[in-house]
């Protein structure tokens, strides 16, 4: 009987399901971070643990030499990075692809559309006769546009210039800077702030704005624009489903329902989903 390893590694962590020829999934197993560009290594050891997991729940007489399997990891864009992980991996065959296109064969199966991947960070993607195209995704710093990361550093610094006199004041952006203690504490946040530590301002702004709050009210709108701009760009051709995916992503959906109401679908699967049904040749 043939068995397949359906892996989603990413900054966080990693998850492993192992399923049969009709795709019952038979186990699953989880481990630490899986980013093949930043730290290999532990990437490996994380990925065989989640799959090693994975086997023992399943209750297989079977190895990892048993395992067709497909790889969704952070970083695996980067072919070198890719090539050196497919060398080191022990199943019967490996096969390495980003995370994103397994969040995208995952919410759309074999369908054209497009899928708007928002959580810390975002990017998005389309979809057409099984290709997939990307925009985004470059990070928080320079990119990631309507992610968690650049909504929490979108309110900090409009927080800092409401303080300086350089735009109006609002009850969130007042009491961000009281509990920094000041403008230097906001400073002093940024340099040392992860994506997750700005993405974690993400409900307090949206609790906000329900509120009434004018800046954070700004700051969604602001993202909303870009992500809708991110959409349009890959729509290129006539009305292509939509789905969004990830905390950030229920959010904004809601906030673009009117725009695209026509056009926005619940996700057919997951991530995990999408590096199973890969595996098994059906996407």
């Amino acid at each position: 009987m043939a068995f397949f390893l359906g892996v989603d590694g990413g900054g966080t962590n990693c998850r492993a399901a192992i399923a049969d020829g009709d795709g019952v999934v038979l186990g699953r197993g989880e481990a630490g971070s899986a980013n093949i560009m930043t730290d290999p290594e532990k990437s490996r050891v994380n990925i065989l643990a989640a799959a090693d997991a994975a086997l023992r729940a399943a209750g297989l007489d079977a190895s990892f030499g048993d395992l067709d399997a497909v790889l969704g990891l952070a970083g695996a864009n980067v072919p070198a990075a890719a090539r050196r992980m497919e060398r080191d991996l022990p199943f019967a065959s490996s096969r390495l692809e980003s995370d994103v296109v397994i969040a995208v064969k995952g919410a759309l199966g074999a369908e054209d559309g497009i899928v708007a991947l928002l959580g810390t960070g975002s990017v998005f993607a389309a979809q057409e006769e099984g290709i997939v195209r990307t925009v985004g995704g470059w990070g928080f710093r320079l990119s990631d546009l309507g992610g968690g990361a650049r909504l929490g550093q979108a309110v900090l610094e409009a927080a800092l210039l409401a303080h300086d006199g350089l735009r109006p004041r609002s009850a969130l952006l007042d009491a961000l800077v009281i509990e920094a203690k000041g403008p230097e504490g906001l400073i002093i946040f940024a340099h040392s702030a992860s994506p997750a530590d700005y993405a974690a301002l993400v409900p307090r702004i949206f609790g906000a704005a329900a509120m009434g709050d004018g800046a954070a009210i700004e700051v969604i709108a602001k993202a909303r624009d870009d992500i809708a701009a991110a959409i349009d760009l890959l729509s290129v051709e006539g009305d292509p489903p939509i789905c969004f995916v990830g905390g950030v992503g229920r959010l904004f959906a809601e906030q673009l329902a009117r725009r695209y109401a026509a056009r926005i679908r619940e996700p057919k699967g997951t991530a995990l989903d999408g590096a199973l049904a890969m595996a098994r040749g059906l996407v």
